[in-house]
């Protein structure tokens, strides 16, 4: 794939539906869990529910339908499961290591990762899919700051490390809650939309200020450029 020229300073790039396919298995791990603990939900119900969240940020909804404390052993259970099932299973989204590699080229290096997840979760899924290479030292981890997506601080802490103005940058996101999170940091959003995403998907990204929309990780450096 050839390296685009770059119109940002910085590309800053979501980790979980936009690199690696792991919404899958963690709303899965997720869904079993909050049904042992008493809170049937589908597939379906739970991916609408939690996709995009921290687990920890829907404190107050999870012991709303279960009738029990979120506890940190729970947590604990939850991502020692999770983290099982990703280092099986999980997959990198189709095309996205040849999209980083090329913007990785572009760019100078200048990407960084920047996820609402926690960070071994994030190294993990990284490591598993062969994408460290191209963000190891600029990994930014939400639960690391005072807020997480929606809120803006891991887009702009990764461009304050990159040396960056946000404004400058390019974010790529899957989801309302980052896409949110992008356009609050000053950013130009990219809204990463598959096909299997649905119709809603796209419409729901531009709603919140996602300057463009793609469908496959293969178009990303072009838009880039």
């Amino acid at each position: 794939m050839p390296a685009p020229t770059p119109r940002f300073e910085a590309v800053l790039f979501d980790c979980d539906g936009v690199l690696v396919d792991s919404e899958p298995i963690t709303n899965g791990v997720l869904r079993d869990m909050l049904e042992e603990a008493g809170w049937a939900l589908s597939p379906a119900e739970c991916m609408r529910i939690f996709l995009g969240k921290a687990v920890r940020d829907e404190r107050a909804r999870i012991e709303a339908h279960t009738g029990r404390p979120l506890t940190e052993d729970w947590m604990a259970e939850f991502r020692a499961r999770r983290n099982a099932r990703l280092e099986a299973e999980l997959q990198p989204i189709p095309g996205a290591a040849e999209a980083v590699a090329a913007v990785h080229a572009a760019y100078g290096g200048r990407i960084a990762c920047a996820s609402g997840a926690d960070r071994h979760k994030v190294e993990l899924q990284l490591a598993r899919c062969g994408l460290m290479r191209y963000f190891e030292g600029r990994i930014f981890s939400g639960h690391e700051l005072p807020r997480s997506k929606p809120a803006p601080d891991v887009y702009l802490a990764a461009a304050a490390a990159l040396g960056v103005d946000p404004r400058r940058c390019a974010v790529v996101e899957d989801t309302v809650t980052g896409a949110t999170a992008g356009v609050a940091a000053g950013a130009t959003v990219y809204g990463y939309s598959p096909p299997e995403a649905g119709h809603s998907a796209p419409v729901a990204l531009r709603g919140v200020g996602a300057a463009a929309i793609f469908t496959a990780m293969r178009e990303l450096p072009a838009l880039l450029a």
